[in-house]
């Protein structure tokens, strides 16, 4: 019997996914699509391995995929977990006639302004905004809504192309294909777990300390769970009425949202796992892999859920930006391990290790740590000691090696 023929599209270098975990790669032929960066980190029996320039780049891949499916098969099967990859899986699957998520399913979760349509929709509280093609129409909106306002692509990732307009002159003369809303001066948290097609059946609620756009401009960049139950539970409603608004089934999901003095407000969400430590965090502290239900998802499985969220250790992530612009090569870094008993996990570059300019881009750091427990406050005390001790220094060069 011919063995299936399963497409993985990946760009991860460290183990955010245990594919071979998901997907027994000796009874299937698994095939990946994957950039430079991430090909080393592919399963060993990986059937075939294309490396391409970028795996969010439709016409590459698909071409890619083409040629995979005349050596393996047509396949059955199209898998993504990067949150940039996702409508290139959902295009191939409708190419193929593979399950799981289709463009629509998607892009609903991927286009800004289809996804705060639909969730003001629902009543959910979403700060004002618009879909904007011209400097003139954000123009129109501040004037309408005051400054500052926030401009950021209808499909960005990680805080890419985000910008604060704080006046008139801010105001870029290329924004088509934007959104445009107003600033919120409220607190930011996310929010990570499974949706069941009906209710949230597990999240974890989070702060961050610092913001993601912040970490793009050089600051780090934390976050700590919160352990208020009475405030948890509020954001986990708010979580479900916004996931009701754009799925019946069920999704893996990376939610944020703004806490304006006791008023939640809907940023945005996606329907796959939480990027940074958050996939690590879920597998070593709560026992449940979100990566292996976004796989199943991406095959049109049902994954099992995850037991409802208990009590249990306060879990925190610090991510340190690079030290120069990548491709970098570190010169000196300073462990962190046993400077707090919170920290349980580091990422920490050694001299002469080149830090790429890769796509993953909270992957590719100048460091990542991992906290743990008993209080909110102490793991927030735990992050903000470790940013403010680590040091780590470097030097951009030419081309990664």
């Amino acid at each position: 019997m011919t063995p299936q023929h399963v497409v993985v599209l990946h760009r991860w270098r460290a183990g955010y996914a245990d594919y071979a975990a998901y997907l027994d790669h000796t009874a299937h032929a698994v095939t990946y699509v994957s950039t430079d960066v991430g090909a080393d980190a592919v399963p060993a029996h990986a059937r075939e391995v294309v490396v391409v320039p970028a795996t969010d780049d439709l016409s590459t891949v698909s071409g890619a995929v083409r040629g995979l499916a005349g050596r393996h098969g047509p396949p059955v099967g199209v898998v993504a977990l990067k949150e940039d990859d996702l409508l290139v899986a959902a295009h191939l699957r409708t190419e193929w006639g593979c399950p799981g998520p289709t463009v629509d399913d998607t892009r609903r979760f991927r286009d800004k302004v289809v996804m705060c349509r639909a969730v003001a929709a629902a009543g959910v509280d979403v700060p004002a905004f618009a879909a904007v093609d011209s400097a003139g129409d954000v123009h129109d909106f501040a004037t309408t809504h005051g400054y500052p306002v926030v401009l950021k692509p209808r499909d960005g990732s990680s805080a890419a192309g985000v910008r604060v307009l704080d006046r008139p002159a801010d105001v870029p003369r290329e924004v088509a294909g934007s959104m445009v809303q107003v600033f919120s001066p409220g607190v930011l948290y996310h929010v990570d777990g499974v949706f069941d097609g009906a209710a949230v059946a597990a999240c974890t609620v989070s702060r961050y300390l610092r913001t993601c756009l912040e970490f793009r401009s050089g600051i780090a960049l934390g976050s700590v769970e919160v352990d208020d139950a009475g405030f948890r539970r509020r954001v986990e409603d708010f979580t479900g009425r916004v996931l009701r608004a754009l799925s019946t089934d069920p999704v893996v999901f990376h939610l944020e949202l703004f806490d304006e003095g006791g008023r939640l407000r809907f940023l945005e969400v996606g329907a796959r796992t939480g990027g940074a430590e958050i996939p690590f965090m879920w597998r070593e502290l709560r026992g449940y892999d979100l990566n292996r239900a976004a796989f199943d998802l991406a095959l049109g499985r049902r994954p099992d859920m995850p037991a409802p969220t208990a009590d249990g250790p306060v879990g925190g992530f610090l991510l340190v930006p690079a030290p120069a612009q990548r491709p970098c090569r570190i010169e000196a870094s300073t462990p962190m391990m046993g400077s707090v008993p919170e920290l349980y996990a580091e990422v920490v570059l050694e001299p002469g290790v080149v830090l790429p300019d890769a796509d993953a881009y909270f992957e590719h750091v100048g460091g990542r740590f991992r906290f743990r427990g008993d209080s909110t406050a102490a793991v927030s005390a735990a992050v903000s000691k470790v940013a403010a001790d680590y040091r780590i220094t470097g030097s951009t060069v030419t081309a990664a090696m």
